[in-house]
């Protein structure tokens, strides 16, 4: 089927379904080699026509997709300055993700074809990169991976960002790991272009020839590969606290950027701190306390919720606390509140880092006014404030679209289904009225007698899944938070004048933790 010169014009009526999504797909490449803006605005108005057909659930899956590639394509054709890629507000990506998003959680989406599914993944990181949510873009390319290894835009695209990533780390040492592990990723993507030629653009073959070229150019990559001993470190004095901690490297939940990249026992510390940074004199380091705190926050929420989703004993603090049976299969005893405990703990230090930025970013809002939400507008319908718009600052970026994931009620399209159920779920444990269920949560709507129209019903094992994934989303927040300062130090650095000290601070000792 060949688009011919009135495609702005044509219609699907006489078109099966199968070659109206033929026919939108190669009007939506025309008009990215073209940059049409005329033809991506018909291929849309197509996907609605199509739409309205009644399509089954993979097809509605695929027609999203089919959607963001054009909306992608206004993006081309918008952004070509430099002050027009730095502006936080990217409305054309946004797009693409909510589509992609909406094609991943679509019910079809798992009977697509692989290579859809694999591209689907691909887009949606490569759009999570671009707004700075580089830890999340990571999650999509090693997805897409998870479905065909051999997918190699997804490894591709995995080296380049964990190239952007390491430029944005504090630490040269694990700069050099991440360059490690970025060359082998496009040196085999580059590989794997030849034997598997259909499954992308082949000619981004000298892409990522050439970008593992450079790697190698930069880094001394045999020294780095013999040195580096990634599991020649302990996981603990005891089988509990080694389980612990493998459990916290599967699910990508500790404090160090190598668990980005890897799940091996190297990984297994929190060692992500706030980068070197400059005071005036007499003034003291209050932000590396409160870095302090939202790291203690987060470790200590991590392990009651492993204690309290692997718990298998009544604990004593239960005995004799007399509790009816409502006939609805509850869940009760101390190790539920320790979920609880830990999805609430979670979730306050997404305000506890807005009451860190209006600090040190000089923002003066009220205190009483600071949250997560308000930090970056007066309010939902303003402006971005100055100080944030104009700061060409890659990882507070991603923290602030990693905001809206949670907060932006005015907009369905950016909204991650998941995380504002995550959001709903707090109001609730926060000022109403949760139940949890051990095997089953009554349905509202349906004749159950048992039915509690005042809870917010949820199951033991989707309470624990939710806390597991607030964890990670704060994870990936505590990481951009110090890698947007170390950026916001690198430009302050050039600006500065005088002499300047330097000040060590020691190390708090384990053994000092009681």
């Amino acid at each position: 089927m060949v688009v011919d010169q009135d495609a702005n014009k044509a219609s699907l009526d006489e078109l099966s379904n199968a070659d109206a999504f033929k026919f939108i797909g190669q009007l939506i490449d025309q008009a990215s080699d073209a940059q049409e803006a005329d033809l991506v605005s018909h291929a849309l108005d197509l996907a609605e026509q199509l739409e309205a057909r009644g399509l089954s659930a993979p097809e509605v899956s695929l027609l999203d997709y089919f959607r963001s590639n054009a909306w992608a394509c206004r993006y081309q054709k918008r952004y070509r300055e430099r002050q027009a890629l730095w502006e936080f507000e990217q409305p054309e990506v946004e797009q693409q993700v909510f589509l992609l998003r909406r094609a991943i959680h679509s019910a079809g989406f798992a009977e697509l074809e692989p290579i859809r599914r694999c591209q689907i993944l691909t887009n949606l990181g490569n759009q999570f990169d671009t707004l700075g949510r580089f830890v999340d873009a990571r999650a999509c390319w090693s997805a897409a991976l998870a479905i065909d290894p051999h997918f190699w835009m997804a490894r591709g695209n995995r080296g380049r960002g964990l190239m952007f990533y390491a430029a944005a780390l504090y630490d040269s040492n694990q700069r050099g790991l991440f360059a490690l592990h970025a060359h082998r990723d496009l040196a085999e993507a580059a590989e794997h272009v030849d034997a598997f030629p259909h499954l992308g653009d082949s000619t981004l073959r000298k892409l990522f020839a050439d970008e593992a070229g450079q790697i190698a150019q930069r880094f001394d990559l045999r020294s780095i590969n013999e040195q580096y001993r990634p599991d020649d470190w302990p996981l603990g004095n005891d089988s509990i606290e080694q389980t612990y901690r493998h459990w916290c490297l599967k699910n990508t939940l500790f404090l160090n950027p190598l668990n980005d990249v890897e799940r091996v026992p190297v990984a297994a510390k929190d060692i992500l701190n706030l980068p070197d940074f400059a005071l005036p004199a007499g003034e003291p380091p209050v932000v590396t306390g409160m870095y302090n705190e939202l790291k203690q926050l987060f470790a200590s929420a991590r392990w009651l919720l492993w204690e309290g989703s692997h718990s298998t004993e009544l604990h004593f603090s239960d005995h004799g606390v007399q509790l009816f049976n409502t006939l609805d299969y509850p869940s009760y005893g101390l190790a539920v509140e320790k979920v609880k405990v830990a999805f609430r703990m979670s979730y306050s230090v997404f305000d506890k880092i807005a009451y860190f930025l209006n600090f040190y970013l000089g923002l003066n809002i009220p205190e009483r006014q600071v949250s997560f939400r308000t930090i970056w507008k007066d309010n939902d319908g303003a402006p971005l404030r100055d100080s944030v718009a104009n700061s060409e600052n890659w990882p507070l970026r991603g923290l602030y679209w990693l905001s809206k994931d949670l907060f932006e009620k005015s907009s369905n399209n950016t909204i991650e289904p998941e995380a504002r159920a995550l959001a709903v779920l707090r109001n609730h444990l926060e000022h109403k009225y949760v139940k949890v269920h051990e095997q089953w949560a009554p349905i509202p709507g349906k004749d159950d007698p048992f039915y509690d129209p005042l809870a917010y019903h949820i199951l033991r094992s989707e309470l624990e899944r939710k806390t597991e994934r607030l964890l990670q989303l704060v994870r990936s927040a505590l990481v951009y938070l110090s890698l947007a300062m170390h950026r916001k130090e690198l430009q302050r650095a050039k600006d500065r004048q005088g002499r300047r000290g330097v000040i060590r601070l020691d190390i708090w000792e384990d053994d000092w933790k009681r």
